[in-house]
């Protein structure tokens, strides 16, 4: 029979190989470096992708570019800065959410077209594309393809070395106006016409999928953490012209989705990319012009691992 002192090192052990079994974690692996490409001057729901990319531990960040947002929706102050405001906001985001890998941010132009006056983050995105690395590189832009058709410019042999997850154009097979193609429908045009980049579209229908209801962000996201609290408070005060029914569309989180979970549980199809028209409608198709088009997305995937990373990271 065992003595009391040997039962109570058997016990010991017991507790030091449970409490160590706790401590252990399903091991997750770096798959995929990511360009996030948004106008954060504008909704903040890029701010909630921005945070995402920058919390998974499966996808490693390497590069943040900012676009401009449409004049006419923004307000006189932003008029002629929003590329640069939006290059503010996500450092700010940065210096409050201390991920782990704080990538470079860089502006883009106010303008927009082959005359931009500053190419800094078109330089970036060339830089970064050439830049050898075993792990594939996405290009996730949120709204207008302004930097990455300045990009291409610059050096069209970068086509063969990411992939562009995009979310803007209109519903197929019509089309029509959306707004990040209508900003800027002439770096539509150079990505989608002029290029053989691979290209995973995400329509008008299938962004507006992802909504994350009002009372889930005031109950579960705004209580979560200091940043939580922070990151809701960018939501607070919505411009006048939008009216904020149950829920806010997270449009900008499917490239996220993507990159760092899958697509598996989302509904793509492969089509031929189409011609866009003056009114924002698809004309002919392009022969041997393949692209993806998403019709459906997992937003409850997206948004649980959102949430809990973030729940995880405040434990930390």
């Amino acid at each position: 029979m065992a003595s009391r002192r040997e039962v109570l090192a058997l016990l010991a052990a017991s507790l030091a190989a449970s409490a160590a079994h706790g401590q252990r974690r399903i091991p997750q692996g770096t798959l995929a470096r990511v360009i996030i490409d948004n106008d954060f001057a504008g909704d903040p729901d890029s701010l909630v992708a921005l945070a995402h990319h920058l919390l998974s531990p499966v996808t490693r960040a390497t590069l943040i570019t900012t676009t401009a947002i449409d004049p006419k929706l923004s307000s006189p102050a932003l008029a002629e800065t929003s590329a640069i405001v939006g290059r503010d906001i996500a450092l700010e985001l940065i210096r409050r959410l201390k991920p782990a890998i704080r990538p470079p941010v860089v502006a883009g132009p106010e303008s927009r077209g082959a005359g931009a006056a500053r190419d800094d983050a078109a330089r970036a995105i060339v830089t970064e594309a050439l830049r050898q690395d075993e792990l594939p590189l996405y290009f996730c832009s949120g709204g207008p393809l302004t930097n990455l058709a300045a990009a291409l410019r610059l050096q069209p042999s970068i086509a063969d070395r990411m992939t562009v997850i995009w979310i803007g154009g209109g519903s197929y097979p019509e089309g029509g106006w959306e707004y990040n193609l209508s900003v800027d429908v002439e770096a539509a045009r150079t990505v989608i016409e002029g290029s053989q980049i691979p290209l995973w579209q995400v329509p008008q229908d299938a962004y507006r999928q992802m909504a994350f209801p009002i009372s889930e962000m005031t109950d579960r996201l705004q209580p979560l953490s200091p940043f939580g609290a922070w990151l809701y408070d960018r939501f607070t005060s919505p411009p006048s012209f939008v009216k904020i029914g149950g829920a806010w569309p997270m449009g900008d989180s499917p490239p996220t989705l993507f990159t760092t979970i899958g697509s598996d549980s989302s509904r793509h199809v492969t089509r031929p990319a189409r011609r866009i028209l003056d009114d924002l409608r698809y004309g002919a198709e392009l022969p041997a012009r393949p692209i993806r088009v998403y019709e459906s997305i997992d937003s409850r995937l997206a948004l649980e691992d959102f949430l809990s990373l973030l729940r995880l990271h405040a434990r930390r």
